[in-house]
C-alpha cells in the first residue's frame, strides 16, 4: 500500500480518552477549525461550538467542539436574498450531516497532524435540547456530534477494522457467503481481543430479556458489542425525533 504523512497520520488514528494538562494556542485551534472548512460540503450547514472548561468537559479534555447542522444562518441569508425555505426538513438534514461530518473528519485529522489526539461523542443527537440550553442555540441548530481534543496523555494502538474486500466493492455488490463474513469477524474480534479492549474498559453490555449471557471476558468483542447495541437499544424513534422536533426540525411531515 502507498504511504505518505497524511495517509500515516490517518492510519494512526485513534481515540484519546486521556489529555494533558497543556491547552492548544487560539492559533492551532484555528488551524483545525479552518480545516475542517476545507472539507467538502453541500451548503456548508453547519457551525461549530467550543469549550475550553477542561474541568467540564468529557474526559477532562482542554478542548470540546460541537458540531452542529445548521440551516439557521442560511435561512437568514435567503431572507436577504428575498426566498423562502421550501425543502423538507428530512433532504435539510441529510446534506447537512454530510457537511457537518466531513467537516468533523478533517478537523480529527488536522489535529492528529499537529499532535493533538481526540475522541468523538456520538450521543449529542440524544442530548441536543441539552446542549441547546446550555449554548444558547437558536432554533433550526442542531448538535450532530461533540469532539473532545487536546494532547494525548496515552498511547493506545490503532483499533481493528474490517478487511478492504468487506468494505471495497468493485462494479456491483457482491453476494455475501458465510466465509466472507466469518473472515470479517474474526479480524475484529481477534484484534480487540488481543487489545483486551472490552476487559480493560469493563465494557460488557448486560443482556436484556430472555438471553443467557454464554460470554465472558474472554470472548466477549466487537461484534457481539456492536450487535447488543444494535440488537437491544432505541427500537422506537420516538426520542429522536421529539429532539429534532424541539429544535425546529419536522422530518414526518411539512413544517408547521
Amino acid at each position: 500500500m502507498k504511504n505518505n504523512p497524511v495517509i500515516q497520520t490517518m492510519l494512526d488514528h485513534k481515540s484519546i480518552r486521556k489529555y494533558t494538562d497543556e491547552v492548544p494556542s487560539d492559533e492551532v485551534i484555528e488551524t483545525i477549525v479552518r480545516a475542517g472548512q476545507q472539507a467538502p460540503f453541500a451548503y456548508q450547514s453547519y457551525s461549530v461550538l467550543l469549550s475550553r472548561n477542561g474541568e467540564q468537559n468529557p474526559y477532562k479534555a482542554p478542548l470540546l467542539f460541537t458540531i452542529c447542522l445548521d440551516p439557521h444562518k442560511f435561512e437568514h441569508i435567503m431572507t436577504r436574498r428575498n426566498w423562502k425555505l421550501v425543502m423538507n426538513d428530512l433532504a435539510l438534514l441529510v446534506l447537512g450531516i454530510q457537511d457537518a461530518s466531513l467537516m468533523t473528519e478533517n478537523m480529527i485529522v488536522a489535529g492528529r497532524s499537529l499532535g493533538l489526539g481526540s475522541c468523538l461523542l456520538g450521543s449529542a443527537p440524544y442530548r441536543a435540547e441539552k446542549i441547546a440550553k446550555k449554548y444558547n442555540l437558536p432554533k433550526r441548530v442542531f448538535p450532530l456530534v461533540q469532539l473532545v481534543m487536546g494532547y494525548p496523555a496515552e498511547e493506545p494502538p490503532t483499533r481493528p477494522r474490517y478487511p478492504i474486500e468487506f468494505t471495497l466493492f468493485e462494479d456491483k455488490y457482491p453476494k455475501i457467503d458465510q466465509d466472507t463474513i466469518s473472515k470479517a469477524m474474526q479480524q475484529m474480534d481477534d484484534g480487540y481481543l488481543a487489545q483486551d479492549y472490552y476487559h480493560n474498559l469493563k465494557a460488557k453490555i448486560r443482556l436484556e430479556g430472555d438471553r443467557k449471557e454464554t460470554f465472558t471476558y474472554d470472548n466477549y468483542s466487537w461484534t457481539e458489542h456492536i450487535c447488543r447495541k444494535l440488537g437491544q437499544w432505541d427500537p422506537d424513534p420516538k426520542h429522536l425525533l421529539e429532539q429534532f422536533k424541539k429544535r425546529g426540525f419536522y422530518i414526518t411531515g411539512k413544517k408547521p
